[in-house]
């Protein structure tokens, strides 16, 4: 048992170090290479280097390397461990993400010289058009189709046991991962909102491996949740802060879908993205042309841009209470902490069923 933590333990310390590494050359690189945004929540509208995402993504794909390097190399008797996971779906994954980032990047670089209509707003970051990120973001889904990943049988929530057959790599994966990848992305406008989010989500994913018995859910969990530590710690939340971007929302929108597919947890990934399933039908009431960021106050708190109209989980928290950034972020992750214990007392009340 020890062994086997060990073999989650140092891929998780290895995926932590390399997304410091990753973040801190990031800030500079991207700024001097015009990757960047409007900070639109600071009083002086900073500019910002934006895609620190694809630090996570290598931070990511770094330690499960590691999980790999172990297991292929051996002594003059054996390797280090023997492989509780899958080599063939952990390489898919790395695949996945890496390449969701890469398309995200590819967003996050049109940069304009000036003010353009973008998204609900003008930003000085165009992006692509809204019909070309589904198809970008569909590249992040081809990995794990072309290994088959996971089980066709799906225990979906309040119906039960599915038998998708050959729909589940050739249509289930692939929506699954462009819907995740797109539906991430349309909440991210606070400092630490989206990262945040996300690690209280795969905190969840990881205590659910552990419960019951998905060794590698945990692991992809354990490297996902070191190299967000490691993202908020120095991107996010530091002085001089660096934007996710969409390589950010791509790619962790690729290790929920890789989480619930090979980590075999369907049913509970259904249950705690449900605030993007909001979040979704909230923005597709306007089209997706909104912002989900507020309007800047003197006292440096935020009121909702659209009055009472609702089209974002922020929107609904600012007409709650006039926040400011970090309590707008507070709120999410309190949220989304609550769908995660649903989602365990689900799962308690379908055992005991």
């Amino acid at each position: 048992m020890y062994h086997t933590y060990l073999t989650i333990l140092i891929p998780a310390i290895v995926a932590f170090a390399v997304t410091v590494i990753a973040t801190l050359f990031i800030k500079g690189y991207m700024l001097e290479s015009g990757v960047i945004s409007i900070d639109h929540n600071k009083k002086n509208k900073p500019i910002v280097p934006s895609s620190g995402g694809v630090a996570v993504a290598f931070g990511f794909a770094s330690g499960l390397l590691v999980y790999i390097f172990g297991a292929s190399f051996p002594t003059p008797a054996h390797p280090f461990y023997i492989p509780v996971a899958s080599l063939t779906y952990i390489y898919a994954t790395i695949l996945a993400v890496i390449l969701i980032a890469l398309g995200g990047l590819l967003d996050d670089i049109n940069v304009k010289g000036k003010m353009e209509k973008a998204t609900g707003m003008k930003d000085i970051r165009k992006g692509l058009k809204q019909w070309q990120k589904p198809l970008l973001s569909l590249i992040g889904a081809l990995p794990l189709m072309a290994v088959n990943a996971g089980n066709a049988f799906v225990d979906v929530p309040f119906i039960g046991m599915v038998n998708f057959g050959i729909f589940y790599p050739l249509v289930i994966i692939p929506l699954a991962v462009i819907f995740a990848a797109n539906a991430f992305n349309l909440l991210g406008g606070f400092d630490g909102i989206a990262g945040g989010s996300a690690l209280v989500m795969m905190l969840g994913f990881l205590v659910y491996g552990a419960l019951y018995g998905s060794y590698i859910g945990t692991l992809i969990a354990a490297v996902t949740i070191a190299a967000l530590i490691a993202f908020l710690a120095l991107g996010a939340f530091a002085k001089k802060n660096v934007l996710p971007g969409d390589s950010f929302s791509y790619a962790i929108g690729a290790i929920i879908v890789a989480l619930m597919i090979v980590g075999n947890m369907e049913a509970f990934g259904i249950i705690v993205f449900i605030p993007w399933f909001i979040e979704f039908i909230l923005h597709a009431r306007k089209r997706f042309d909104v912002t989900d960021l507020g309007t800047l106050q003197k006292d440096g708190t935020f009121k909702p841009p659209y009055g009472r109209k609702i089209y974002s989980w922020t929107h609904l928290i600012m007409n709650f209470k006039r926040c400011k950034e970090w309590e707008v972020s507070l709120y999410m992750w309190l949220i989304e902490a609550g769908f995660v214990v649903l989602a365990f007392a689900l799962k308690f009340v379908h055992l005991l069923v």
